[in-house]
């Protein structure tokens, strides 16, 4: 059985055209009620009436899927990916070249497990980051494979 996510993403991405991106999409319980949270971006951002015009071309698709693979009432959001943006593919993570990001590991390296740095460069294997460990600057190379979880990230 293929998940509420997979049925969602299947349904709604051919609809999603250039300039919108699909960024992801999230299933589950906020609060008491359940949201299916749908992250769009394009160049430059995306405004509030972005959100409206693809909430209306988005919730009728959705009515569409059958059976309905919702097992209660939810709400649909259509929202930006924000400025933490996940990374899930690795065109993505090749376009986040010489920006700041959030990676974490399945396997430490030198024993951590989380790097915070600007992406160097990415070669489709390997993700080159600099870092700071304490006061010095330091170059770590990250295979993709090892990567759980890439985002961008905030610098403070």
């Amino acid at each position: 059985m293929s998940s509420i996510i997979e049925l969602v993403t299947a349904k709604i991405a051919p609809a999603i055209q250039t300039p919108y991106e699909l960024v992801d999409v999230e299933y589950g319980k906020m609060g008491g009620d359940y949201v299916l949270s749908i992250f769009v971006d394009k160049e430059g951002g995306i405004s509030l009436q972005d959100t409206a015009d693809l909430s209306e071309i988005i919730s009728p698709l959705l009515d569409t899927i059958q059976p309905d693979p919702f097992p209660e009432q939810y709400m649909l959001e259509v929202t930006s990916p924000g400025l933490e943006r996940p990374l899930k593919t690795a065109e993505a993570v090749e376009k986040a070249v010489g920006k700041y990001i959030h990676v974490k590991l399945y396997q430490a390296i030198d024993k951590v497990k989380v790097f915070e740095g600007t992406l160097q460069s990415f070669d489709g294997t390997d993700l080159v980051m600099e870092y700071m460990d304490k006061t010095r600057k330091k170059e770590v190379t990250i295979p993709y494979q090892t990567v759980a979880k890439a985002r961008l990230a905030v610098k403070l």
